[in-house]
C-alpha cells in the first residue's frame, strides 16, 4: 500500500472507513523528518479448505440467460472469453442445448435425484391401510388387557372380590 506524509501543522482524521494507526509527531522523530502514516495490512485469507466441495447448481433462468449470450457469439475467441468469464466449461453449453432441444420448461426443472417412485396398485394401498387399522386396533386391545390387569391387581389388594360374567349374569363385573 502506499504510504502518506502525515501533515505537519494540523492532525487531519484519516479518510472515512480507512484504519490508520497514529505516528509520532514530527517534533518527536529525530532530525525533524515527517513520520510517515501507514496502512495496516490485511489479514490473511483463511487457508482451510472446505472437507467436501458444494456442487454447483444453476437456476433455469440462468441456464437460458446462458445459452441466449452464448448463441450471440459471433466472433473467432468470442465464446472462450465468454465461458472463462462466467466459470463455465463448453460441456455445460452442450448439455444445456439439448435440455432446451427437448422442452424448456420439463428439461431445465430441477430433477429429483434417486429412482422414481412407483406407482402403486389399489390392492397394494388397500392392504397398507388395513396393516396401519390392524396395528391400530392391536394397540387399544393391549391398552384395554393393561387397564384389566391394574384393576385386577387392585381388587386383590384391597380385597374387593370380583364378579365374574359367569357368577353375575349380567356379563359385566362390578366390585
Amino acid at each position: 500500500m502506499a504510504a502518506r506524509k502525515k501533515p505537519s501543522g494540523s492532525q487531519r482524521p484519516a479518510r472515512a472507513g480507512t484504519e490508520v494507526p497514529d505516528a509520532p509527531s514530527p517534533a518527536s522523530v529525530s532530525g525533524g523528518a515527517a513520520a510517515l502514516r501507514v496502512m495496516a495490512p490485511s489479514p490473511p485469507p483463511d487457508p482451510e479448505v472446505a472437507e467436501r466441495a458444494a456442487r454447483r447448481r444453476f437456476t433455469a433462468e440462468y441456464k437460458l440467460r446462458v445459452l441466449h449470450e452464448a448463441d450471440a457469439c459471433a466472433g473467432a475467441g468470442e465464446l472462450g472469453g465468454f465461458l472463462r468469464r462466467e466459470g463455465l466449461y463448453s460441456s455445460h453449453l452442450t448439455t444445456w442445448r439439448r435440455q432446451r432441444e427437448q422442452g424448456t420448461l420439463a428439461a431445465l426443472r430441477p430433477k429429483k435425484r434417486g429412482r422414481p417412485a412407483a406407482p402403486g396398485s389399489p390392492l397394494a394401498r388397500r392392504v397398507a391401510e388395513l396393516e396401519r387399522e390392524k396395528a391400530r386396533l392391536e394397540g387399544r386391545l393391549k391398552q384395554a388387557e393393561t387397564i384389566i390387569e391394574v384393576q385386577k391387581k387392585l381388587s386383590e389388594i384391597l380385597g374387593i372380590p370380583l364378579k365374574t360374567a359367569g357368577t353375575a349374569g349380567s356379563g359385566c363385573w362390578a366390585p
